[in-house]
Parts: C-alpha cells; sequence; structure tokens
C-alpha cells in the first residue's frame, strides 16, 4: 500500500462520524460497531439552566458536560451528542475534559454546533457602562479589581493596546546601555515623560524590539523602574540578561544573537498617557479599562470584550488514562488572554515564539562535548488557549479558532491519533496550532523524564509546579516566581489526576493529522510566529492546508534543536523524530514582518537510523522512508525569503520532491550548516537550488528539478500538482471557507489563458475581466484557476469582484500620478494591488493625479506605523483622513479616501504625507 493509500484510509476511519454529524459525504463508507448503542441526543445553550438538557429546556454547558457523564455511566459505548445552540458560552473557568468525558473507539462524544448555529466558546467578559472623560475622546468603564489581560477584542477584532514611537513622543533617543538597563539623562522628553509616572505605571511600561536577537525575532520587556535622579532605567530581569547577553555555547550550527544594550524600542507600549486612536489601557488594580474610539467609531454600539481566561479548553487524562474520543465540530473558540510575557521573564525571543524565561544559556544549558545537562533547545513555548494532551483519538473539525492571545490549539505529550482538519485559525496573537514539547526530544532517556513530566505533563500541580509555559529545571536555570506563581494559579483552575506512569515511548506524540486547514492573519502579537510549528513527533501528517497571510515562516519542523547539529558534528542532539509528512500544502504571503525563514523550514533530525546487516552501515533507503517527506507543496509570493524550502541547522534526511515554488526570492532551496542526507527531486522551482552558504551538508541529492519563471504560466506548473494542493484536495469537503480572494495572475500579454492563484475558490467563486464575467472558468483547487482571456486583457483586470461600470483603476506606478518625496516598493507580500506601493518618510511629501470623472478613491495601507494623510481636490481646503488602523493590524490595498459626487470634467487631487513614520499610496479608483 502507498503511504498516500494509507493516510487516505486512515483519516476515512476518523473522519466518518464527524462527517455524518455534518451531513457530509466521504468516498468510503464507515465501518460501524457491530454491537447496538443507545443514541443520545443532548441540548446546550447560553442561558441554559438544569439537568434536562432537552431542545425545549437545555443545559448550560457545564450541565451537559455533567449530563454526558451520566450518560456514560449508564452505557459505556452510548452514542452522545451534545448540540450547542447560537450564543456566546462565556466561561467563568477552563472547561476541562477529563477520562471520564470520553467516549469509546467507534462511539466518540461529540460536541458540535446546532443546525445552523454558530456557537462561540469564549473567555471573556463583555465591558459595559461606558462614560466619557471630559472632551478627552477617551472613555473608561469599571472592570474588576482582578482583570489582568494583554489582550481587549472590539467588535470581534483586537484592539492595539496604547502604544507610541519614542520619536512622536519626542524622544531623542540617546539612550546609553547597560547590563541592568538604560541611562536616559541626555533625553530630556524621555525623563520628564517617564517622570510624569507613578512607580507601578513605570513598571507597567513595555519596550518593543522587533528584529532585536535577529532579524526572525521580536522581543519584549517591560521596565522595572525610573530613578530620576540617576536618570536611569532599569529593565525586569530575567527579561533583560535573556535579551542582551546570551550565553554562547560550543560547535554551534547556528547562533542565538544577543541584542545591543543601547538599542532603541521601536514602540513603547501600555501606559495610559500613550492613549491614541482605537487604543485601549486597563488598570487592573484601579479596576477601570480605558478607549479611546476611533472617528467612525461610537461608543455606544461597540462589543467591547475583555478577556479574563488564558485557558479556553484543556483536554487532559493521563499516560495510563488517556482523555480519549471525543469530537467538536462547528464550535469558535474566541478572546483569550496569555500574560506570561507581562511579567519580568518578559518575551525574551529566540525564534517561531520560543523564548528564554529562565537563566540566559535556556535551550544552551552546560552544552560543550560531551553534551550538556538538559535538552538542547529547551525553551519555553506558547500557552495554548486550546490544549490536548494524554488524549487519543481527539478529532476537531469544521471548528473555528479566532481572537487569541496565545497559540490557537497544541497537542502533545503522549497524546496519539488526534485528527485536526477543516479547521479555520485566524487573528491569533502567537501561533496557530503547536505540536509537541521543547522538553522531550528524548523521552525514552529516562534522564529526561523529570524535565518532560514538569514541563510537558498537563497536571502542573501534581509533576512539581512547572506548566508548559516556563522554564525547565535544568541546572544551572533561575525561576521566575511571579511566573511560577500565576502558573500554579492557572493549573488549580484545571487539574487532570497525576499521572502515575513511567516517561518512555509512551509519550511521545504519535498519529496526528493536520489536514484541509485555512490558516491566515497570525502572530499579531508576535510575529515570530510561525502558521504551524512542529517539534518532536512521529507519524504527523500535515497535509492539503492553505496557510497565508504570515508574519514570518510557514511551516516549521523542528526549532533551534538543531543548532549544534552539522555534518561534522551530526550526533550532538538528538530526537525521536521519525515518519513526519508535509504535502500538499498551499503557502503563499509570508515572511511579511520577519524575515530569515521559509515556506517550510527545518531543523536538526528527521529520522531514526536504520542499518543494514552489519548494523554499523546506514541504510539510506529505508532511513530515507522514516524521514521527513516533504511533497507536493506549493508555495509562492516570498519575495523576501532566502530560502523557500529551507534545511537550517543540523537538519538530516529529509525528501524534498515534487515541490512548487515561485516569486520565491533568493532560493527555492538550501540552508545553513545542514548536516546532509538531503534529497531534492522533481520539483519546480523559479529560484536555485542547494544553496548552503555556511557549512556544506555531508550529502545531497538533487535530479529531475524543472526552473520556471517567477511569475508562472499555467504551462510551466504540472496540473496534477496545483489541483492536488490545498483544503478540499482530497477526499474531505470543507465546511469552512474564506470570501474568495485573488493573490497572484499570471502574465495576460499575448496570452489566451491566465493563471490565477488565490483563497477561498469553489465552482461557484465568479471571476470577472472588468465588469464582464468570465465563462469556462477550469477550477484547480481551492487556491487555483486556469481562466481563459482575450486578446487585450491584462492582469490588473481579472478580478473575483466586478469593477464599477466606468471606473479605471489606476496603479501606484501609473505614469499619470506625479510624486514629490515617494519611493516605490515592490514584490510585497501583504496583499496590495499588484504587489507594489509608493512610500514616503517626510512630512510634506505628495502625490497628485490630475483625472477625467466624477469621482475619485484613494488607495493605500492602514498600518500602526502610519499617520494622517491630507487631502485636497482643484486647490481646496485640505481634508485630513487617519490611515490608522482601527483594530491594530495591517490592511492593504484599503480605500482610505474616498470623494463624494464632483463635477463631470477634469480634477486634480494632492495627498500629502501629514504624520506617521511612513505614508503608503496603492494608487486610484476613478
Amino acid at each position: 500500500m502507498s503511504p498516500r493509500s494509507s493516510i487516505t484510509r486512515r483519516l476515512l476511519r476518523r473522519v466518518g462520524p464527524v462527517a455524518a454529524a455534518l451531513g457530509l459525504v466521504l468516498a468510503a463508507p464507515v465501518v460501524q460497531s457491530a454491537a447496538a448503542a443507545p443514541t443520545v441526543t443532548l441540548y446546550a445553550s447560553p442561558s441554559g439552566a438544569g439537568s434536562t438538557c432537552s431542545a425545549s429546556s437545555p443545559c448550560s454547558l457545564s450541565g451537559a458536560q455533567s449530563a454526558v457523564r451520566t450518560r456514560l455511566a449508564a452505557h459505556r459505548s452510548a452514542d452522545v451528542s451534545v448540540l450547542l445552540a447560537d450564543g456566546v458560552y462565556r466561561l467563568s473557568k477552563t472547561w476541562s475534559l477529563g477520562p471520564e468525558d470520553s467516549g469509546t473507539p467507534g462511539h466518540p462524544v461529540v460536541w458540535k454546533s446546532a443546525p445552523g448555529a454558530h456557537p462561540v466558546i469564549s473567555g471573556a467578559s463583555r465591558v459595559t457602562g461606558w462614560t466619557q472623560l471630559g472632551s478627552s475622546g477617551v472613555w473608561s468603564a469599571p472592570v474588576p479589581s482582578t482583570s489582568n489581560s494583554r489582550q481587549l477584542y472590539i467588535d470581534g477584532r483586537e484592539a492595539p493596546i496604547a502604544q507610541a514611537a519614542p520619536a512622536s513622543l519626542g524622544f531623542r533617543g540617546s539612550w546609553t546601555g547597560s547590563s541592568t538597563g538604560y541611562t536616559i539623562s541626555g533625553d530630556q522628553a524621555a525623563m520628564a515623560w517617564f517622570g510624569s509616572l507613578t512607580a507601578s505605571q513605570v513598571a507597567g511600561v513595555e519596550f518593543d524590539y522587533p528584529g532585536g536577537n535577529g532579524p526572525w525575532t521580536e522581543s519584549r520587556c517591560r521596565v522595572a523602574s525610573f530613578s530620576a535622579a540617576a536618570g536611569t532605567l532599569t529593565m525586569s530581569q530575567p527579561c533583560w540578561t535573556d535579551v542582551t547577553a546570551r550565553a554562547s555555547f560550543a560547535q554551534g550550527s547556528g547562533g542565538l544573537p544577543s541584542m545591543p544594550t543601547n538599542r532603541m524600542p521601536a514602540l513603547i507600549e501600555n501606559a495610559q498617557t500613550l492613549l491614541g486612536s482605537g487604543q485601549w489601557f486597563l488598570d487592573g488594580a484601579g479596576g477601570t479599562l480605558y478607549y479611546k474610539p476611533s472617528a467612525d467609531q461610537q461608543m455606544s454600539a461597540l462589543d467591547v470584550e475583555l478577556p479574563h481566561l488564558e485557558s479556553l479548553v484543556q483536554g487532559a487524562g493521563t499516560l495510563t488514562t488517556p482523555v480519549h474520543d471525543i469530537t467538536f465540530s462547528g464550535l469558535q473558540f474566541s478572546f483569550a488572554t496569555w500574560n506570561a510575557p507581562s511579567t519580568n521573564s518578559g518575551f525574551a525571543d529566540v525564534q517561531s515564539n520560543l523564548r528564554m524565561t529562565g537563566a540566559n544559556n535556556q535551550g544552551m544549558c552546560t552544552f560543550s562535548t560531551p553534551a550538556g545537562s538538559c535538552p538542547w533547545g529547551s525553551l519555553t513555548q506558547p500557552l495554548a488557549n486550546v490544549a490536548f494532551s494524554a488524549s487519543k483519538n481527539i478529532t476537531l473539525t469544521g471548528n473555528r479558532f479566532a481572537e487569541l492571545g496565545g497559540a490557537g490549539l497544541s497537542v502533545m505529550y503522549g497524546a496519539t491519533d488526534t485528527l485536526i482538519q477543516g479547521n479555520e485559525f485566524t487573528d491569533i496573537a502567537s501561533t496557530a496550532i503547536l505540536l509537541g514539547c521543547t522538553y522531550d526530544p528524548l523521552p525514552t532517556d529516562p534522564s529526561e523524564a523529570a524535565g518532560i513530566t514538569q514541563n510537558c505533563a498537563p497536571n502542573a500541580t501534581a509533576a512539581g509546579g512547572a506548566t508548559k509555559d516556563r522554564p525547565g529545571r535544568s541546572r544551572g536555570h533561575d525561576r521566575d516566581l511571579r511566573h511560577r506563581a500565576d502558573a500554579r494559579k492557572a493549573a488549580d483552575r484545571s487539574k487532570p489526576a497525576a499521572d502515575p506512569a513511567a516517561i518512555g515511548t509512551n509519550e511521545i506524540l504519535t498519529g496526528t493529522t493536520v489536514a484541509d486547514n485555512i490558516i491566515h492573519h497570525i502572530g499579531t502579537d508576535y510575529s515570530s510566529a510561525s502558521g504551524i510549528t512542529l517539534l518532536f513527533s512521529q507519524h504527523t501528517t500535515i497535509t492539503r492546508n492553505n496557510l497565508y497571510d504570515l508574519p514570518y515562516t510557514g511551516i516549521t519542523a523542528g526549532v533551534v534543536q538543531g543548532h549544534v547539529d552539522q555534518a561534522t558534528t551530526p550526533q550532538n542532539s538528538t530526537n525521536i523524530n521519525s515518519s513526519n509528512t508535509i504535502s500538499n500544502n498551499i503557502l503563499h504571503d509570508y515572511l511579511s514582518v520577519r524575515s530569515d525563514g521559509g515556506a517550510i523550514y527545518v531543523e536538526g533530525h528527521q529520522a531514526q537510523y536504520v542499518y543494514q546487516a552489519d548494523g554499523t552501515t546506514i541504510d539510506p533507503v529505508q532511513t530515507l522512508a522514516e524521514g521527513l517527506q516533504v511533497t507536493g507543496n506549493i508555495a509562492y509570493d516570498g519575495p523576501t525569503t532566502n530560502f523557500t524550502y529551507y534545511d537550517d541547522a543540523g537538519s538530516e534526511w529529509v525528501n524534498w520532491q515534487g515541490n512548487v515554488a515561485f516569486g520565491a526570492g533568493g532560493s527555492a532551496q538550501g540552508g545553513c550548516s545542514p548536516t546532509g542526507h538531503l534529497w531534492i527531486t522533481g520539483n519546480y522551482v523559479s529560484a536555485g537550488i542547494q544553496s548552503y552558504p555556511c557549512a556544506q551538508p555531508v550529502d545531497t541529492h538533487a535530479s529531475g528539478n524543472t526552473t520556471i519563471p517567477a511569475t508562472p504560466k499555467p504551462t510551466d506548473i504540472p496540473t496534477a500538482l496545483l489541483s492536488a494542493a490545498g483544503t478540499g484536495s482530497g477526499s474531505f469537503t470543507p465546511v469552512l471557507s474564506v470570501a474568495p480572494s485573488l493573490f497572484y495572475v499570471s502574465p495576460a500579454a499575448n496570452a489566451t489563458q491566465v493563471l490565477v492563484a488565490g483563497e477561498g475558490f469553489n465552482s461557484a467563486t465568479p471571476v470577472y475581466i472588468g465588469t464582464t464575467k468570465v465563462d469556462n472558468v477550469t477550477l484547480l483547487s481551492s487556491g487555483f484557476m486556469l481562466v481563459p482571456v482575450p486578446a487585450g486583457t491584462t492582469a490588473g483586470q481579472i478580478s473575483v469582484t466586478p469593477q464599477i461600470p466606468g471606473s479605471i483603476r489606476l496603479n501606484d506606478d501609473d505614469s499619470r500620478i506625479a510624486y514629490s518625496g515617494f519611493a516605490s516598493a515592490g514584490g510585497r507580500s501583504y496583499g496590495d494591488y499588484l504587489k507594489d506601493v509608493h512610500y514616503a518618510t517626510d512630512n510634506g511629501s505628495t502625490a497628485s493625479l490630475t483625472f477625467t470623472g466624477t469621482k475619485v478613491t484613494v488607495y493605500g495601507e492602514q498600518y500602526t506605523d502610519q499617520g494622517d494623510i491630507g487631502i485636497s481636490i482643484d486647490g481646496g481646503p485640505q481634508q485630513v483622513v487617519s490611515t490608522l488602523p482601527s483594530d491594530g493590524v495591517r490592511h492593504a490595498n484599503a480605500a482610505v479616501y474616498t470623494s463624494g459626487l464632483l463635477s463631470s470634467g477634469t480634477h486634480t487631487i494632492v495627498v500629502t504625507k501629514l504624520s506617521g513614520q511612513y505614508s503608503t499610496l496603492d494608487g486610484f479608483m476613478v
């Protein structure tokens, strides 16, 4: 049986009961248990009460959970389903599921949305009782004095916390750094600003350092105190040391750079005096929330959600008694926070949202020859707002993970046969999906058992007070006492039973399938986030997912753990990775914020060695078969990518086969100091392969690869590859989708057909050339179409929405636009029209257009580093327009201004940069 056939059959076995519940049709029948089992349907609603749980008298969520346990106790193999009515289920504590909530093989307990309903599992409270503070434009509302959150959601979108760039506060930036913080006595504006704050207010201020520890990072540290007499800012520890004074290590194949102590923060955050339009500030101790609505917001009409939970859902058993056979479908998990970065540990970023929280050698330990005293790369990983561990046969399909303050979903510690299929992950502060634990590269090594129990096990209290969001007890590691107390409080909210099992192969994350999911707009707060982070596991399959609008890497397999391995020292750090697959995914518009990443990024060992009969010679065929299979993936529009398919430090036993990369940046494949044993065959790439600028790998094997243009035509890529990638390309029919949008159109000059790439495509998606709907469009997949075009068509005329009759869209590079002080930037991956903009940094820079028409729209970006622009038509008075986003996120190709109806004839519009770090122009619609 082929591996693909095996995967398909396994998916059919797992998805069958869920598909039936959702009314889906699969390609093969599902075999049911021969034994008859009673069918029980329970009902829940946000206003439910009691224990009847009927359609006419529904229960609360907790009441339904109690009823499920009662039914299971009466008949263990009952088919129990809970239908959740529409509305918001506001949790007062973590929704915790254990072995007593479990179904049986073939008879899972199913928690799903009622027909037509969209239930939301929320960890927030709605804030009301707003009053305006004089004429300041700031409003306040009472909240519990225990409130603590790094996120606030306005009308379902995260709002930016109070923040400002140092220059906008008049800071000169003449700060000098030290091992404890900054001396700012030479910056009188900074001295005055910090001097106006109380000690507790100073201790709440946070500094943001994009790129501080390498261009792939974004570290954050809190200020501890300010001394007006000495003119010094003391920074919180251990964060400051972990950011500025990282320990070095021996035999490194990749570095963990320190940030210079005199580096200025890019943003200063979390002080009430910083409040700007669309920003908020929480005075938890004072029991008050502040918000300054933007010009287009009416406070009385806003839905303001303040999270009070960090953990929304925790499914956890023990290695001997796992939580098992539970399905979640059609639910939305939203409005949770993650407060650890607000402690003294801060966010000392290392890579992919893994960070140091203890000693400055965390993750390095005392590495030398021989190896040191803890697992290499044992960094602290983000808290996931929905988490499963010590589990078996957990299925999540057709759900939305949105508006979350940590990672969206994590699966680790003895989880087996988890199916994550057909979900949407969006508007998430950290990574979307986190698989595995940094402390368990070798669970079969008895010396690692204590660290695994302490850092990866679900029961923090029973395991000695640690949580997955804490440093481990590696020798030489410091502790953040405040973080420890917070972790214990979190653990007390949801305590699985203590785990009596010995750690071994039973702890390995096994048989996880991540398929047909849509992952976009994640890493909103922590921009080093990858879409999917895979740590240590076996038989993991990541297939047919769509990942886009990503600040950093799309999918990462192995993070930092390989940084002491290369061709000359291949065995310094080892792990249990084996038989994992990353296949048929569509990845595009990644690395939109950070750099030095790729579409798919690999580090460290990816196979268990298989030896020939002599017991000492590695069998390359059998070992590669157990290695990482990276096949059939389509990656495009990563113009700043150094390697689209990235073999970084210590990576080995990787099969790069049949992948596509166009608009691929520097190289389509390669990396720095891989160990080797890399096969690169049958790929279609627009940039070079086998680029290894650091230490060379021990061996590579490249053959049958095809060079294609950076802007490929339909004939440049086999349609079979395009048709097999992305959500819904297999037998599973997704129930979730996103609105159709275009991200790539192949050159239309002298063409009769163009290749169109984007998101949300299906058989009903219309395609227009200008205002004319196109017939005979060929749908290849959710991400690709072939569109016939008549002679004279330009790529800019093709869209999935008709242009306004009589309108003309002018790109920012149109020769009719006159610029003063603007420069051009092309190859952008933010979603700008035709992927370019003009931008200005100096106030007073102008862009003007003389046109004939009756209305004009100005397009640009809205982002936090922008400000006001001035609009003047025909020499009239200048209208001031803000290009700051109300939700704190970037909006590309945005209509920032539309005129009223103008008289028929010729007009001139002038756009002037007034404030902000940048001003962008993406063209006009006339």
